[in-house]
């Protein structure tokens, strides 16, 4: 295997897997943000963010969705004009939805802060939240036009530069801010506020990290579009499409994903509903937004970032098993979707136990000291690390929906598992005020349902039977053994070495005796381990004892 091949294989991962780290770092910006604004400012500033990413799936990232496929399609066939045409037309359309989203946010912020989420002083953040989603949707035209012109590299950069700008520009924004609170707070003798602007610096560097994105792509756009506008004289167009019939286009495109992906994300701001309310009725009214910010911003996150981590593997399977259903292979595809069971089950469950095995040197590692809160969180950790072999399946199924135009499926399995969510945390959190471990079990229930929903829908048309041994059984064996290596180490460890070093000497022979019983039990190969680091080693080990 030359370092050539290796070094592209890289680079169309992380192409591919543009979006997942990308979220990832999101996902991982909340541990040492808690450290900087503390739990009460994340949960100010959660609403903010959440109601952010939501505008953002639809103006950013259902547009730029819509817009690529449709460009592409008309550069494949030099249909040029046409293709420019399209975006212009994306460019004022995004225009308008970025300001009409900005302008609900700003008449409605007050309303969306003490009804909607019961957190009066959210409201600083949710108006700062204001300027993010108009750019935001500029940026979307931009990385839709580059993505359509088949340079995806480039929108892979700018999602990487705007996380890291979002990283960075919360933390220091957030710092100064929370610093300027406390002076504020003492002066009027309301600590809140403290945590209140510590919430709205985390939201304006959000806001600085899309203007450097937005004038990445603007540098970007200046530097191709000669190039890319030159091509506008060897057009084969037939004929001129008309913005009527692009527009028509965009919005059949944009609107099932945008609302597929909204319906999807809904449920964390109504899971701040259901929390607050449940703590006001117990009258634990005065801590609520800082065990709401320890669950989003530290178990919501490690819990996040190990789901996203399986994702990450599963991107490239989707392709070719789509690619395959298209060209009408259906014996490959099916054995390619085996394929991909197999392999997220082998991600997805180890992921799983070490989590839960880990949950509090983890929470110690991220956290610090250990504490009763730290030990409550370690607990979630455990009892949701579930999730993350939910998560895994579902992405691999409900991204087969969309990559076979089956939207209708997709929009069902995404309904009914945010309706089974809404009435179970409904009457476990809010009724029964059963707090945080009601919402887990929502939770759980959520991706469950999506995860079946989405496999016995796409089932209908593929016609897909899993090799329950290879593909479920023997991989959970596996990594059952080796969770009972990682907790065994763990037990010895965690007071000797501390937890950093625990973690990385439990997780290191965890994955050594995971893929060891993987070989053999005979459920991976020698094409696979090529794939993995230092896989050469288990290929001697393999061959010298016999499994391979």
């Amino acid at each position: 295997m030359s370092i050539q091949w290796m070094a592209k294989n890289l680079k169309n991962r992380i192409i591919l897997s543009a979006g997942i780290l990308s979220y990832m770092i999101l996902l991982f910006m909340r541990v040492p943000l808690t450290r900087v604004i503390g739990d009460a400012g994340v949960g100010l500033f959660a609403p903010a963010f959440e109601l952010f990413l939501l505008t953002t799936l639809v103006t950013s990232h259902g547009m730029s969705q819509a817009m690529s496929g449709i460009i592409r399609y008309r550069v494949k066939r030099e249909r040029y004009r046409n293709a420019d045409k399209v975006f212009r037309t994306a460019f004022f359309m995004n225009l308008f939805l970025g300001v009409a989203m900005a302008l609900f946010l700003l008449f409605f912020s007050a309303w969306i802060s003490d009804v909607l989420v019961l957190e009066h002083l959210s409201r600083m953040a949710v108006l700062a939240a204001v300027p993010c989603v108009f750019v935001s949707a500029l940026i979307g035209v931009f990385r839709g036009y580059f993505s359509g012109y088949g340079l995806g590299g480039l929108t892979a950069h700018s999602q990487y530069l705007e996380k890291i700008a979002m990283f960075t520009g919360a933390l220091l924004a957030g710092r100064m801010f929370h610093e300027y609170g406390e002076k504020v707070a003492a002066l009027l003798h309301v600590e809140a506020y403290t945590h209140a602007f510590g919430a709205l610096g985390a939201m304006l560097g959000v806001l600085a990290s899309q203007l450097i994105a937005l004038l990445h792509l603007l540098v970007l756009y200046f530097i191709y579009a000669g190039t890319l506008k030159g091509r506008l004289g060897q057009d084969n167009s037939r004929r001129a499409e008309t913005r009527f019939e692009i527009q028509r286009m965009l919005l059949g495109n944009m609107i099932p994903l945008s609302v597929i992906a909204v319906i999807s994300n809904l449920f964390m701001l109504a899971d701040q509903r259901f929390f607050n309310y449940c703590m006001n009725i117990t009258e634990k009214g005065a801590e609520r937004t800082a065990q709401w910010g320890c669950y989003y911003g530290k178990f919501a996150a490690l819990i996040g970032m190990g789901a996203a981590l399986c994702c990450c593997f599963v991107h490239g399977m989707v392709g070719k098993i789509s690619g395959a259903y298209e060209r009408e292979e259906y014996r490959g595809m099916r054995e390619r979707m085996g394929r991909a069971v197999r392999n997220v089950s082998m991600i997805s469950f180890p992921m799983a136990i070490y989590l839960a095995v880990l949950a509090k040197p983890l929470a110690e590692c991220c956290y610090g000291r250990p504490t009763a809160q730290i030990t409550v969180l370690a607990g979630w950790v455990q009892k949701g690390a579930v999730i993350c072999t939910l998560f895994a399946f579902s992405f691999l199924f409900g991204h087969l929906l969309y990559r076979m135009r089956m939207v209708k499926e997709l929009f069902l399995s995404a309904v009914s598992a945010f309706v089974v969510h809404l009435l179970t945390a409904y009457f476990m959190v809010q009724r029964m005020a059963m707090g945080a471990e009601g919402l887990l079990a929502s939770l759980i229930l959520l991706f469950g349902v999506y995860m079946a929903v989405s496999f016995v829908l796409l089932n209908r048309r593929v016609k897909y039977r899993p090799d329950w041994f290879s593909g479920i059984i023997f991989p959970c064996a596996a990594a059952a053994v080796s969770g009972l290596v990682v907790f065994l180490l763990n037990l010895v460890l965690a007071e000797a070495v501390g937890a950093v070093l625990t973690i990385l000497i439990s997780l290191v022979a965890g994955l050594f005796f995971h893929v060891f019983f993987l070989m053999i039990l005979r459920v991976i190969g020698e094409a696979e381990l090529q794939e993995i680091p230092l896989g050469f080693l288990f290929i001697l080990l393999g061959r010298n004892i016999g499994v391979l």
